[in-house]
């Protein structure tokens, strides 16, 4: 909250009044009753500034928990019980700025996909600023593992038709940011679906049906033990036609070797790297 200047007046000692003619201080009188009135109107437009952030910090809050509680409305494909976070006194939000929006994130420790992850921001940062080579206007585009949304917010901001995907665990704080921070700013709203890696693709996503333009992916690969399935996922939608961008900080041994492996399931370029945060960010496309 931006700190309140605050407004003076004028106040002329006696021995100052004695050295200025009378005539002058009528004058001096009247520019300190303006300079008066100036503090005072722009203190008045200050509290008023203070008092709009104030609302509309309680407005956000208010969404947010209406859309919590909605949220049972609204699922796709979804029969357990959504995870909502627990813990915000522990990280509350965590603010970006993408796409000339602010754009608020709700953040937990319940979850690895919960937190907002150095790739994931790292490639929304690639995608706003090269936007001719990656042009996702009215594209359809897939995030698979987007925990807290903050991809497929910046994609949505972008002007594609976005399906933020993740496990039902995750959902419930997934939906509420990708909502929140849509909502009347993108030309389509997105969508957001529950996703298990690898489990029943072909039923729930039928490679007939479902056809994407862009899969985005951004620290899927942690120390966990689905990288086999997380890998035949990303085989699963990446079609011919589709691309895949995948996002990654290298952390472990097992980073590297998935990367290897995904060098040989597809066609690969390497769009960026940034050594300082070991991000890398690689385009992939099918071999088909």
């Amino acid at each position: 909250m931006p700190k309140r200047r605050q407004g003076g007046s004028f106040q002329g000692s006696e021995t100052l009044k004695d050295r200025i003619p009378a005539g002058h201080l009528v004058g001096m009188e009247t520019v300190c009753d303006q300079d008066q009135e100036a503090c005072l109107a722009r203190e008045e437009v200050e509290e008023q500034e203070e008092d709009s952030e104030v609302e509309e910090e309680e407005e956000e809050e208010e969404l947010f928990a209406e859309e919590l509680e909605t949220k049972e409305e609204t699922k796709p494909l979804e029969k357990a019980a959504a995870w909502e976070p627990s813990v915000y006194s522990v990280l509350g939000k965590e603010q970006h700025y993408f796409v000339g929006h602010n754009i608020n994130i709700y953040e937990s420790l319940d979850s690895y996909g919960a937190i907002v992850w150095p790739a994931a921001v790292a490639l929304c940062h690639f995608l706003d600023n090269n936007r001719k080579q990656i042009n996702l206007q009215d594209k359809w585009v897939l995030e698979i593992g987007a925990g807290t949304g903050l991809l497929s917010i910046v994609a949505c901001l972008l002007g594609a038709w976005v399906t933020a995907t993740d496990i039902p665990d995750v959902l419930g704080n997934l939906r509420s940011n990708v909502y929140r921070n849509t909502r009347g700013h993108c030309r389509y709203t997105p969508q957001v679906a529950p996703l298990c890696w690898e489990q029943d693709l072909e039923q729930t996503y039928p490679r007939s049906t479902y056809h994407y333009d862009y899969v985005l992916a951004a620290d899927v690969v942690y120390h966990h033990n689905f990288l086999d399935e997380l890998l035949l996922t990303m085989r699963h939608f990446c079609q011919p036609g589709t691309t895949l961008i995948w996002a990654n900080k290298v952390r472990f041994e097992s980073d590297l070797r998935f990367t290897e492996n995904f060098k040989r399931t597809f066609n690969t370029t390497l769009l960026t790297e940034l050594p300082e945060d070991e991000v890398k960010i690689f385009m992939a496309t099918s071999r088909e």
